[in-house]
């Protein structure tokens, strides 16, 4: 790991079939500096980004009532159009990496034949466990599976126009409470196993293939090299890139616009702050002014030190709700949710003739898109922790790992939350607003004071850990893949951040809107990551005669 030959890249250890190109990392980059502050900055990549981004601020600003509007169509023709081809997609993705495990493909090693892994197994599966945490386990941790199992338990309903009218997943269990648990842990593991991470486990391997073994920038347009030849480093790939900018910009804003509605409420319940636009607007600015100085302190002085802070946290609120929880019924409940899930799992990822539209639309084709746009930041997070690592061994690791973190945190949250509706007949967490309904769970157990502010903090500082490395991602993308560029552009995408999630939850929708622009950012990079498989088998294949 000592020479490099790309900034930041190191060279591959023993045979690698390294890309020979002519191109050089920055050399399309414009560098200068406005007074005290430097950029280094791709051309066209961050101009493009970046003017199209402060545009829809200010769009969204000056006609909040019109971008409202523009959000709602949006969101309603993309779910209802393409919910067949997002839930087609997670499918492929999934036999993708199936694929690779049990190939002759899955024997390359990241960073060429001979390396040796960076981290040992225990230091890796941390760093996994650490990127399968975030805003969106807190938010929906206990909302998802009881909506599900409520929704179950309702039954179907069908409106005049012959279509259904419920949110339950597949057929429903109507009366059934068992087997309506069953079914709600089922759909609830199925957006948080195996379909998620088969998409970051994709967008991960590109990164570390294209990066360790073929000596490219740390950009998603590398992963096109064996398509598109020296024509990546031209506009084909500047698209590919740009795409990957604002997927991942607006799957951020999306998240810290949650985190922003669950810190309210839950400020609200301990301490009675209003909730609505003009608090959540005071987090947002309050948290990203946090994570501006996470970003000027640097990685190892900011982000990995709140990482470390938010994760034994996230273990105690674990260990303390499962414990005081019906911890026996809790680890009953997590095997047979996995039953469940493997029962149920052909339905729910069907993409054609499906009866339960509202939940393959609202939630399913939301949660992929969802996913779809964060896949660079967490797929570069995982590249950079995975060099050494067999192709077999990282896409097992990947998939189980983080999965099985999310199904464990989903059981407790959520099992606990179902079983004061069905056990106690306590029902305020089942009727509470969802950015709520974690605080009104906790409030049932003992010490709810001190756990919920433990739940607020721990969605702050997931806010200022994903804004700060999800501002590193999009720089790392629009510095033509320079991991070292100035700090003022970190400072800007921070910024941007936060801006967006603003303006969308101002604009007519709220909520609405943020889920609105990520599935429509979505969309087309669903495609770029389909292609990307396709280039992921044959810089593989290329790869094979080195073992």
């Amino acid at each position: 790991m000592t020479d490099v030959t790309t900034p930041g890249i190191p060279t591959p250890d023993g045979a690698a079939n390294v890309i020979d190109t002519d191109y050089t990392i920055g050399q399309d980059n414009v560098e200068g500096s406005v007074g005290p502050f430097g950029f280094d900055i791709h051309n066209p990549v961050f101009m493009i980004s970046g003017i199209c981004i402060v545009a829809f601020v200010f769009y969204t600003l000056a006609l909040p009532e019109q971008a409202g509007a523009v959000f709602s169509w949006l969101f309603s023709s993309v779910t209802k159009g393409f919910d067949w081809f997002f839930i087609s997609a997670g499918n492929i993705f999934v036999l993708f990496c199936l694929l690779l495990i049990v190939t002759p493909l899955g024997k390359v090693r990241l960073g060429g034949a001979s390396a040796v892994p960076d981290y040992n197994y225990l230091g890796w599966f941390a760093m996994l466990f650490a990127a399968g945490m975030g805003i969106g386990l807190m938010f929906y941790g206990v909302s998802e599976p009881l909506s599900h199992f409520s929704s179950s338990m309702g039954g179907t309903a069908v409106g005049e126009d012959g279509l259904r009218t419920d949110w339950a997943p597949l057929g429903a269990a109507a009366g059934d409470q068992a087997e309506a648990i069953r079914l709600g842990m089922a759909a609830t593991i199925y957006h948080w196993g195996l379909h998620p991470w088969a998409i970051y486990a994709v967008v991960g391997l590109s990164l570390a293939l294209f990066s360790y073994n073929k000596g490219l920038p740390l950009t998603i347009r590398s992963a096109f090299y064996p398509l598109l030849g020296e024509r990546v480093w031209g506009w084909p790939g500047h698209v590919i890139d740009i795409l990957a900018v604002f997927a991942t910009l607006f799957g951020l804003a999306t998240s810290l616009g949650f985190g922003a509605t669950q810190a309210n409420a839950g400020l609200n319940e301990l301490f009675g702050v209003p909730v609505g636009p003009t608090a959540q607007v005071l987090l947002i600015s309050g948290i990203t002014a946090v994570a501006l100085v996470s970003v000027l302190r640097g990685l190892d002085g900011g982000v990995k030190i709140l990482s470390e802070l938010n994760m034994g946290l996230a273990f105690l609120l674990l260990a303390f709700v499962l414990l005081v929880g019906p911890t026996f019924l809790i680890l009953k409940n997590f095997g047979s949710s996995l039953l469940a899930y493997a029962e149920y799992l052909p339905g729910l990822s069907n993409p054609i003739g499906r009866e339960d539209v509202n939940f393959s639309q609202g939630w399913t084709s939301f949660y992929w898109a969802w996913w779809i746009s964060w896949s660079p930041f967490v797929g570069m997070f995982i590249a950079r922790v995975s060099r050494g690592r067999s192709v077999r061994e990282f896409v097992t690791c990947v998939l189980l790992i983080p999965s099985l973190v999310c199904v464990l945190w989903m059981s407790v949250f959520g099992g606990v939350a179902i079983q004061q509706v069905v056990q106690d007949g306590y029902t305020a967490a089942q009727e509470a607003e969802l950015p709520r309904q974690l605080f009104a769970m906790l409030d049932a157990l003992p010490l709810a004071g001190i756990t919920s502010m433990i739940g607020i903090i721990l969605v702050m500082v997931f806010f200022v850990t994903s804004s700060d490395s999800g501002s590193l991602v999009i720089d790392t993308i629009t510095a033509g893949g320079k991991i070292d560029a100035p700090v003022p552009q970190r400072v800007f995408w921070c910024v941007f951040e936060g801006a967006v999630a603003i303006v969308l939850l101002l604009s007519v929708g709220g909520l609405s809107s943020l889920q609105s622009m990520v599935i429509s950012t979505g969309l087309p990079f669903t495609v770029v990551l389909l292609v990307m498989c396709y280039a992921i088998y044959k810089g593989l294949r290329s790869e094979l005669k080195n073992i």
